[in-house]
């Protein structure tokens, strides 16, 4: 919830919070407009899956931030680096939200949808 206030401080709104891995997956197999920005917890894959390797080559996700993260994660490959972000920190500040919707959205409004799963 925390993370969707802070979108919502940014004026974005259309956040679609998922609680596991299966109802993401369902979301990114199933959905029939690609998602703009995910926003995920990196212990949500618990091992279960690689989320950089998936998300690099998912063309449902255009953009995602992976926190939680640990800082020993081997470099994202350069076209990769607009796609994904990644933080080490607990959850994401709001600092670190207008950064990356500087990336996802430079110069208009954002209106696609925002995955948020804690």
């Amino acid at each position: 919830m925390r993370i969707e206030r802070l979108f919502n401080r940014l004026d974005y709104y259309r956040v679609a919070p998922v609680q596991s891995l299966a109802e993401l997956l369902t979301l990114v197999e199933y959905g029939g407009v690609p998602f703009d920005l995910l926003v995920i917890n990196a212990a949500l894959a618990d091992g279960a899956l690689n989320l950089r390797d998936f998300l690099l080559d998912q063309p449902q996700v255009h953009h995602a931030l992976i926190y939680g993260q640990p800082a020993e994660w081997p470099p994202t490959p350069a076209g990769g680096l607009q796609k994904i972000q990644v933080s080490d920190a607990a959850v994401p500040d709001l600092t670190c939200i207008q950064r990356l919707m500087a990336i996802v959205d430079p110069q208009l409004p954002f209106v696609g949808t925002v995955i948020s799963v804690r």
